[in-house]
């Protein structure tokens, strides 16, 4: 039995952690999650902190192993598709997948992390323990380091405390963190005569060129909008009275449905948007083995919405391993980081990528006519070629294999546009001859 007489601690009760225990739990190994916040069930979630969830394949594939797929989707609302809002211009919308069916789930993260605390505390085995401020692991001794609180023994401590991992600095892993110029803010648009103020099967976009707003919907019927600016432009806003005016001009179709805009404005934090690279993952000490997941090892910025989907994706890697292993912490732990490694350097580069075509390309007529051009090739040779977005979003191949399928997709069409034209050009110079 993996973890059997071995003391496992997890650092963080997030998305990740949580899933982690249940998984754990499962196997029967005893695990205590240690989480620096009070309990979000009774404390409620920070005030502008939440940037909507958008749970597809990968994630649901994950919940699914834990019996919570159907619940997340019911806490969810699909969206088919981006609705785009030029300026200037009218709204369009652009589907998603080539048949329009497929769609990405907006769930609140508050109410995802609920769910998962629920699943972890009714498993049994798992302790959660809150207000617990982890500073870091002695490796040699096998502990567990407190800021306010005497050490615990730990012999495998599984760090998914965030891309600003106190663990990870605590232990001097190798990381690159490269922040973008760009921060973020939450608004908020509130249900209008109790409906919803906008269209609620789509993630909408305001594309500004060097920024851009994206609004997710929620059950409540309001929609999280979140604004992903130059830092220095919101301190350019100084009073209320520029913000409304910034946001007539620039977002005028939709100014007037935030009541709240200006208080929003004011009082909502400014956060960060940091891709972070670390390696290795793991550390083996004489007491204790530690490994990274989730933000942890590979923040990535939340463009492609696969963050929570990615780190779902190391739990259930985790879990496999020390199938594979018979429970041998050491060998699964390597094996996971070896496996985990150039998928999420893969979907990192993908979604930073896709910063630049949501803020920009998606107004373009162009980018419009290619959008649908692809979509025509996937309905015409269907399984055979396949989009970028939808083997990002509505598949679970590795994200390091889609690259390269991109390219042999693309390969294989050129020879076959190029092998059409030679052909025409026999036919069109046999007829002239005759």
């Amino acid at each position: 039995m993996a973890g059997d007489g071995e003391r496992v601690a997890i650092v963080g009760a997030g998305l990740a952690g949580c899933l982690l225990a249940v998984l754990l739990g499962r196997r029967g190994v005893p695990v205590t999650v240690y989480e620096r916040r009070p309990d979000p069930r009774v404390a409620g979630a920070e005030r502008g902190r939440s940037i909507n969830l958008a749970i597809s394949a990968r994630g649901l594939a994950a919940l699914e192993q834990v019996g919570l797929r159907d619940q997340a989707l019911k806490q969810a609302l699909p969206m088919h598709g981006r609705m785009v809002h030029p300026l200037p211009g009218a709204q369009n919308f652009q589907p998603y997948s080539a048949d329009g069916e497929r769609a990405i789930n907006s769930v609140g993260r508050a109410e995802l992390n609920r769910s998962l605390l629920d699943a972890a505390e009714a498993t049994p085995g798992v302790t959660l323990r809150f207000s617990q401020r982890v500073t870091g692991v002695d490796v040699d001794a096998g502990e567990l380091l407190f800021e306010d609180a005497d050490a615990e023994p730990a012999d495998v401590v599984l760090a998914g405390d965030g891309a600003y991992s106190a663990v990870r600095r605590s232990l001097g892993f190798d990381h690159d963190a490269d922040f973008l110029e760009h921060g973020y803010k939450e608004l908020t648009v509130p249900p209008r005569n109790g409906e919803f103020a906008l269209d609620p099967d789509a993630l909408h976009i305001w594309p500004r060129g060097t920024s851009m707003m994206i609004a997710l919907p929620n059950l409540d019927r309001s929609f999280t909008c979140t604004l992903f600016w130059p830092k220095g432009d919101f301190d350019a806003l100084g009073t209320p009275d520029k913000v409304t005016a910034y946001f007539e001009e620039h977002y005028p179709d939709v100014a007037g449905l935030m009541p709240d805009l200006t208080d929003d404005y004011a009082h909502n934090p400014i956060g960060s948007l940091v891709t972070v690279r670390a390696w290795p993952w793991t550390r083996y000490g004489d007491g204790a083995t530690v490994a990274l997941l989730g933000d942890a090892a590979h923040a990535i910025v939340p463009f492609f919405g696969q963050g929570a989907n990615c780190a779902f994706e190391d739990c259930i890697e985790i879990d496999r391993c020390l199938t594979e292993t018979g429970g041998d912490w050491r060998r699964a732990l390597s094996l996971y980081q070896e496996r985990r490694k150039a998928n999420t350097d893969a979907i990192a580069e993908l979604s930073l990528d896709n910063f630049i075509e949501m803020r920009d390309r998606v107004s373009s007529p162009v980018y419009r006519a290619k959008q649908a051009a692809t979509h025509a090739l996937e309905r015409r040779l269907a399984g055979r070629y396949v989009s970028r977005y939808e083997l990002v979003s509505f598949s679970t191949l590795p994200y390091a294999d889609i690259p390269a399928r991109i390219r042999r997709q693309n390969l294989v069409l050129g020879a076959a546009v190029a092998g059409g034209a030679a052909v025409l050009g026999l036919a069109i110079r046999a007829a002239r001859r005759r």
